[in-house]
């Protein structure tokens, strides 16, 4: 026989239609991470929906300096900005030692400007993407402590997502939505380098 709380036994909860506003219009955040491909892919998705939907986008990219198809499309859009670090052409692990102060000062000098237009908004909706910023926090080439500070006290208009692989717990504890992308096959394994439309 089911347990079923009468009506007139239910708590006193207030009006969830004003709670479900006050929720909805609470910007959260989002990992997109994993060993597989999609991350960046799923966060521009989301950036397609923000936009329809009024919001103002800003996407910063962190250790991507090669050109890809995404750009070329976003920036004939409104309401959106992109923004890409200025970074030695070459993977993190291949960075000579006196190259890594002034990457450290160039992404906290960008991660500092976003944050400081976003906050001068006129409270309208803001989604900004940081795209490998997991990665870039990871290897401490940019202050944590900063990107920590932001995400904890962020503007509630403000919606955020960051991408890369493997997030440190702190970030996974402070965010709202985690997504795991996980590899079960990949062409790379076989030897098929990225293509041109589909991996950039």
């Amino acid at each position: 026989m089911s347990k079923c709380i009468k009506q007139d036994a239910m708590p006193d909860v207030g009006n969830p239609d004003q709670e479900e506003i006050r929720m909805s219009d609470k910007g959260l955040i989002h990992i997109y991470c994993g060993d597989g491909k999609g991350k960046t892919t799923a966060a521009l998705g989301l950036v397609v929906r923000a936009l329809g939907n009024n919001y103002k986008v800003v996407i910063v990219q962190f250790f991507k300096s090669w050109n890809t198809g995404e750009i070329s499309t976003l920036q004939k859009l409104d309401n959106i900005s992109f923004i890409r670090c200025n970074v030695p052409a070459v993977f993190s692990w291949e960075l000579k030692d006196e190259q890594i102060a002034p990457l450290i000062e160039e992404h906290n000098s960008v991660f500092l400007q976003v944050i400081s237009q976003c906050k001068c908004n006129d409270n309208g909706k803001i989604l900004i993407v940081f795209d490998e910023l997991i990665g870039t926090y990871n290897e401490n080439f940019i202050d944590n402590e900063m990107v920590l500070n932001f995400l904890k006290n962020k503007p509630a208009n403000i919606e955020v997502v960051l991408t890369g692989r493997n997030p440190r717990q702190e970030l996974l504890d402070i965010a709202d939505y985690v997504s795991e992308i996980k590899k079960v096959k990949h062409p790379f394994d076989k030897g098929i380098k990225a293509r041109k439309g589909v991996e950039y």
